[in-house]
């Protein structure tokens, strides 16, 4: 009872908060978690901690996360387990979890953060073109929300285009950087080699992974409808990740000291990478999505981009090239675009079905209204044979 004093003042405070202010927080929160998590992936790989070893460990802290929440919510909604269940989960740990993370982090060991939060806002876009590829998502070039879908999608391409082939000159270079190594973006040579590094070759990663990151979505929505369990479907995926990188870090790391933490900050970014980018940004958008809808978490990715660079200048020493700028640009111009396309179709959606609703309320009063006609005519009918003809001429 001595705790319920303090604590009962800070959830009225809570509550008194409007939702709107909250969603808006709470979406801040989360882009500076997944910004920080940008830059701790590139100073832990520039530690020399293992491309394989780093996923490993950061799944199994998501998983021992996602596992009670999982359980104990979705009891009465998880549907019984089947070996074509378990095939799927499956695959989208392969497409989602191994080929997401992994082309990921060899994308960020050759580029920076910046450049790879940058080609991330591109996964709306590119999951909209394999929807319509596949006829999950329809394109109605008649209309302007298909026409910016469209156009939303030439500009991410567009804008990826731009990073990956141009360099162009420094727009800015920062003081030296608080984690200083050898292998710091700004020793990298763009579209050449520079100590075993290539730009072009980590874009190319970078654009894997967003590949990767638009199919596990793209696959993910006709699984959850015959299995709507969303925390089950997640923690099943991140288990076989966890055992397909298990299997290729055992393959490919023979060094047993890979497996070994050498430092306090190589545990924190392990830590950090499976609490904060896995475990506690999961729960936050799952809200986030829940209350504000799907567009309104995506219209913050930006947002990530903008404190990514600002972090990265800071703790990386990381420079600013015109046409990573002029990319990152043309990137969110189309994320935007898409993102306007989608909620236009939605409102149009909105306004079909308000009108067909209104025919169908108009026609089922009508048809109630000839039925009433109809079943007066028949007691007329029932007197009228009883009456002589003389009667019904009147």
């Amino acid at each position: 009872m001595a705790d319920s004093g303090p604590a009962a003042p800070s959830n009225r405070m809570w509550c008194s908060i409007p939702e709107r202010l909250q969603l808006h927080g709470a979406m801040l929160a989360l882009q500076f978690g997944y910004a920080g998590f940008h830059v701790v992936s590139r100073a832990a790989l520039n530690m020399g901690i293992s491309k394989l070893v780093f996923p490993v460990y950061r799944n199994i802290i998501a998983l021992l996360l996602l596992l009670p929440f999982a359980y104990f919510l979705e009891k009465k909604e998880r549907p019984a387990i089947t070996l074509n269940f378990l095939v799927q989960f499956f695959l989208l740990a392969l497409v989602g979890i191994t080929a997401n993370q992994g082309f990921y982090l060899l994308g960020l060991d050759n580029t920076s953060p910046t450049f790879a939060s940058a080609i991330q806002n591109s996964v709306p876009a590119i999951t909209f073109l394999m929807a319509a590829i596949l006829r999950i998502e329809q394109v109605r070039l008649n209309r302007k929300d298909g026409v910016a879908k469209v156009l939303g999608t030439i500009f991410c391409v567009a804008g990826a285009s731009v990073i990956t082939l141009y360099q162009g000159p420094v727009i800015y270079s920062p003081s030296p950087p608080l984690l200083t190594s050898n292998t710091s973006p700004s020793y990298v040579s763009r579209l050449g080699e520079a100590n075993g590094k290539s730009w072009a070759l980590g874009c190319f990663y970078l654009i894997c992974h967003c590949l990767s990151w638009s199919g596990w979505l793209v696959l993910q929505a006709p699984i959850i409808k015959k299995y709507p369990a969303r925390l089950s479907v997640t923690s099943y995926t991140c288990f076989f990740g966890l055992i397909q990188f298990m299997i290729i870090a055992l393959i490919f790391e023979r060094s047993a000291q890979a497996w070994i933490f050498h430092s306090g900050e190589e545990v924190f970014t392990i830590f950090y990478a499976g609490v904060v980018a896995s475990g506690i940004a999961f729960a936050v958008q799952i809200w986030c999505i829940d209350r504000g809808g799907p567009v309104f978490v995506a219209v913050y990715q930006p947002v990530q981009t903008l404190v990514v660079a600002i972090m990265a200048s800071i703790a990386l020493g990381e420079e600013f090239f015109l046409g990573g700028i002029i990319g990152a640009v043309l990137i969110i111009i189309g994320l935007y675009l898409v993102l306007w396309g989608k909620s236009e179709e939605r409102k149009f959606a909105k306004e079909n079905l308000l009108i067909q609703s209104t025919v169908e309320h108009n026609s089922s009063s009508s048809s109630n209204n000839n039925n009433r006609n109809a079943s007066h005519n028949n007691k007329m009918s029932l007197t009228q044979p009883l009456l002589p003809p003389s009667t019904e001429s009147v």
